[in-house]
């Protein structure tokens, strides 16, 4: 109970709760599209979704400062590659931030003379961008653990140990594909965080890719990928051990 209590009290926190119900309804609204007799069902699930997204803007509303913040602290970050990649992430968050919290603004009637649409496809462009500079960022820390990894003398005996142990799978796959799905795995064991992150950005990276016709899907899978980066998302703030850093 405290734990739910210190997590609800946290803005950030009933942002992910908002989140995950904003996108379960997309999910469950698209699913009984075609129920004639889930009409009214229907409805008061899209009615449920538009207020978590209008909630959610609000609890937005001081991140472009939070944002700008993180950018001039990831200034100092060692790691040229990772310095750009955070710093080009929370850029590109404060903008979208911005944009969000002008449609915000728009939608209750304090700003008119904007264009929403135009406003709202540079809000996702920079969503877009943030959520590319992030996955690069995965990556590349990634491919460091696996680096560090395969230079470890006990790592090296136990690849040779697996691929021993399983010759029908290394000759049907390729043992070059094996050793390295092994070696992805062992390295991302002892990090789940950079495989949780990993996992949300490429989620969360579907629901852009479809606003801006780049790769588009459907509402379910907007929906479902959604939840799942909004549940993934929760897990980070209830286990701050499971948060990337950098």
């Amino acid at each position: 109970m405290e734990t739910f209590i210190s997590f609800s009290n946290q803005s950030q926190g009933r942002d992910r709760i908002f989140r995950a119900t904003q996108y379960a309804c997309a999910l469950a609204k698209y699913l009984l599209r075609n129920e004639a007799k889930r009409k009214e069902l229907v409805k008061k699930l899209q009615f449920l979704e538009s207020n978590m997204s209008s909630g959610r803007k609000l609890f937005r509303l001081g991140n472009t400062v939070n944002s700008i913040h993180a950018a001039k602290s990831t200034l100092h970050i060692s790691d040229p590659i990772l310095r750009f990649c955070l710093t080009f992430t929370n850029l590109n968050r404060a903008l979208y931030f911005i944009c969000d919290n002008v449609l915000w603004a728009r939608s209750i009637g304090l700003i008119q003379d904007i264009d929403k649409e135009r406003w709202s496809l540079n809000s996702t462009r920079f969503y877009f961008l943030s959520l590319v500079t992030n996955l690069t960022r995965d990556v590349y820390v990634i491919i460091q653990l696996m680096v560090q990894k395969s230079r470890e003398r006990h790592f090296k005996q136990k690849m040779e140990q697996h691929l021993n142990e399983s010759p029908d799978v290394a000759c049907v796959i390729v043992p070059q594909l094996d050793a390295f799905l092994f070696l992805l795995l062992e390295s991302l064991r002892n990090e789940p965080s950079v495989a949780l992150d990993t996992v949300k950005n490429v989620c969360d990276l579907f629901i852009p890719l479809d606003k801006l016709g780049i790769y588009q899907t459907n509402a379910g899978v907007v929906g479902f990928c959604g939840l799942v980066s909004s549940i993934l998302g929760i897990l980070s703030v209830l286990r701050p051990g499971l948060k990337i850093k950098p």
